[in-house]
């Protein structure tokens, strides 16, 4: 295994996870009103979107990718007006007091948190340019024979970015205990109106396709 190729990755997964897009504020949101496990699976559904597409450029499936891009009005369409929804709902929820032991969530709705992102981030197909850019950066992709190396990134990527929802998810639920209804209620707000923000801004994309 390739230790250098390995940590490259890491790192590019950190640096893909970090901007705090819809993943991000929805991820904080999901921390703040279901707890570590309902945020950190919402961040590992991103996660392994990013990995599969990073798998992709690095296979060279350009069958798939050449799909997946094709199919870009249809993704986009579908995953703004989820946003929008996502958004609206968080506008309209009234919160209560977070107490000290988080009240148990169903495996349900955990299973619902993981794959809303999942699909969100696979509803992005250009993503998918911008891993087949990083990864001819590394020479990666090019030939059949390299891909157990592009797969040694794609683990670093997955990783990288699952350690950044880990880290962030462990922050927000440290301070989650100490915030007032009041100030839960402006971050619903907020992070509604940024949601929809985003949802709006994708179907308005859809005027350039």
């Amino acid at each position: 295994m390739d230790i250098g190729l390995f940590w490259q990755g890491l790192v590019f997964g950190l640096a893909i996870a970090a901007p705090v897009g819809p993943i991000g504020v929805l991820t904080i949101r999901r921390t703040l009103v279901g707890g570590l496990l309902a945020g950190l699976l919402s961040g590992l559904g991103a996660a392994t979107a990013d990995a599969f597409y990073g798998s992709v450029a690095a296979l060279g499936l350009t069958v798939v990718s050449g799909f997946l891009v094709q199919q870009q009005l249809w993704l986009c369409l579908i995953g703004g007006l989820f946003l929008v929804y996502l958004g609206v709902k968080a506008i309209r929820e009234k919160p209560t007091a977070v107490s000290q032991a988080a009240l148990p969530v169903e495996t349900t709705d955990h299973l619902r948190a993981y794959t809303s992102t999942l699909f969100l981030t696979l509803s992005n197909p250009v993503t998918i340019l911008s891993f087949t850019a990083v990864f001819a950066g590394f020479g990666i992709g090019s030939q059949t024979g390299e891909s157990r190396t592009g797969l040694q990134l794609v683990l670093g990527v997955f990783l990288g970015s699952a350690l950044w929802w880990l880290t962030l998810c462990a922050v927000v639920t440290a301070v989650r205990t100490r915030l007032s209804p009041a100030i839960l209620r402006l971050i619903n707000l907020a992070s509604g109106l940024i949601l929809a923000g985003f949802g709006l801004a994708l179907l308005a994309s859809l005027l350039t396709l």
